[in-house]
């Protein structure tokens, strides 16, 4: 139940994506309304799921996972029978935080649940393999439900997953929390929640307000001073949400890290897929979708070899050689023609699949184990928050690149600067705007069009892949040179199973 609720999370990140279209003409959304109905999910997600992730360790992990399941149904019925924009954000902005709620109790549950290593190990790399499966399937499963219904089903189908899962958990889940100790740093949690937020928005802005542009300058410069005002926080506070001699330890910080960059290669490369799917290979939204499934079964295939590498291995090697199969995989990706053709593509994704799904369970285990249990919660917020700011800087980056790149590129061929200018104007707006315009053109014209169109998305995306190639290939060699060989459990620290403490237990540490 606990992985069925991580599922729903992750799908819910992206289930969206391909029914924009119609959401957009149902509702009459304007291209920002737009952008906030898909952003609006993970700007919460990602602001606010650290200083949750700390509260759940008090509160209850079965309790918050419960309570963020419920939020997130609720949120999803509202967005389901939403008339205005206005009503469909704030439906995923309710989502975004129920998820917070939610994702750092699923980790910090299943630390609770399985003591023994080798069973954590093995619940772990499940958790790691359900979260992307259900992330990369959410394209297939909303284009599915647009297709035969409408976009209200994407929301729709959250009801009957909360209902089962808030039931089951109930009577499956046992409830675990940390010892009773000082009082909570609310200080440090709206600072971290604030900080988070501003960089999450500016990162999301930035590829459509221009990065240089004042809001997003000031949004990332309100992020420094507010996570350094977090930091100084943190540091200096008799009881620190965050305990900074955490993120020192390798098998937290460097880990964390591994993860985040690993994701900022990841999803900004599936984001660029998505455009070549469509725009060069010619597949429908929903066609592409289909299409993008050898990335998650590669990711489960990983994630379930992880366990045995990692028994006979380790940590560090696990982690650096899933990192290595990334870059090859990213390499594959940079060798891409305009005749490669979806073999190519589905290779890609394969390869990039099982390396991320060993970098996932073996990069996320060695987090966990490096906390102590009565902050499983927290680590669980601290490996959730990096992953959801490298996400979104992925996207972000290489979506930016890549229409830099192609602009540049395209307008400046001479089968475009010898036609209308509506056609180089379209490239600037969207790259998936070129076919409408070149539509309008005559036979000739047309088909040169397309062929410079092509020739410039196969460049950009050339230069995105290698350019992410280069990230996680930095990133294993450090990996490689401060990540511990292997990670060492901490000392099984005293917990409570209810909502009562044990007659005689301890402070933590």
């Amino acid at each position: 139940m606990v992985c069925l609720g991580l599922f729903m999370l992750g799908m819910d990140l992206t289930v969206l994506n391909v029914a924009v279209p119609q959401l957009r003409e149902a509702l009459d959304a304007t291209t920002a309304q737009v952008q906030w109905i898909v952003d609006g999910y993970a700007l919460m997600l990602g602001g606010s799921v650290l200083a949750v992730g700390a509260v759940t360790d008090r509160w209850g992990r079965r309790r918050c996972f419960v309570l963020g399941v419920a939020v997130c149904g609720a949120s999803s019925v509202g967005g389901a029978l939403a008339g205005e924009p206005w009503q469909v954000i704030a439906s995923r902005c309710g989502m975004g935080a129920g998820a917070a709620l939610l994702m750092p109790a699923t980790l910090g549950a299943l630390h609770h649940m399985f003591p023994e290593p080798e069973l954590r190990r093995r619940a772990i790399a499940v958790w790691a393999a359900v979260g992307g499966l259900g992330g990369l399937s959410g394209p297939v499963i909303g284009g599915w439900l647009v297709e035969h219904a409408s976009w209200r089903a994407a929301f729709w189908i959250n009801l009957p997953l909360t209902l089962v899962i808030i039931t089951a958990s109930c009577l499956l889940v046992p409830e675990s929390r940390a010892p009773r100790s000082a009082a909570f740093d609310a200080a440090g949690a709206l600072l971290s929640t604030a900080g988070l937020l501003a960089l999450v928005w500016a990162i999301i802005e930035g590829p459509h307000k221009g990065w240089t542009s004042a809001q997003v300058v000031t949004g990332f410069t309100l992020a420094g001073l507010i996570l350094a005002a977090f930091l100084l926080r943190e540091r200096h506070a008799r009881a620190p949400m965050l305990p900074l001699h955490l993120l020192a330890r390798p098998g937290i910080g460097v880990a964390a890290a591994a993860l985040a960059l690993m994701s900022f290669a990841l999803f900004g490369a599936l984001f660029v897929l998505t455009l070549y799917l469509q725009g060069v290979l010619g597949y429908s939204p929903v066609e592409a979708g289909v299409r993008t499934l050898p990335l998650p079964a590669g990711l489960a295939v990983g994630a379930a070899a992880a366990v045995a590498v990692q028994r006979h291995l380790g940590t560090r090697a696990t982690v650096v050689s899933g990192l290595l199969v990334v870059t090859v995989a990213l390499g594959v990706w940079a060798t891409t023609t305009v005749q490669s053709g979806y073999g190519h593509c589905a290779l890609f994704q394969t390869i990039a699949g099982v390396g991320a799904g060993l970098v996932a369970a073996a990069g996320t285990e060695s987090v966990m184990e490096s906390v102590p249990t009565e902050q499983a919660g927290l680590g669980s917020a601290i490996n959730d928050a990096t992953r959801q700011v490298g996400s979104a800087l992925g996207v972000a980056v290489q979506g930016s690149l890549l229409t830099a790149v192609f602009t540049a590129r395209f307008v400046e061929a001479p089968a475009v600067t010898a036609t209308v200018p509506e056609v180089a104007d379209a490239a600037r707006h969207s790259l998936l705007s070129v076919p409408d315009q070149a539509g309008l053109l005559p036979p000739a014209e047309r088909i040169a069009v397309l062929s410079a169109a092509r020739d410039a998305f196969i460049d950009a995306m050339t230069l995105t892949a290698t350019t992410a190639a280069a990230v996680v290939l930095l990133t294993a060699a450090a990996a490689a040179r401060w990540l511990a060989p292997r990670t060492a459990p901490l000392p099984a620290p005293h917990t409570r199973p209810g909502p009562l403490p044990e007659a005689g237990t301890p402070l933590s540490d």
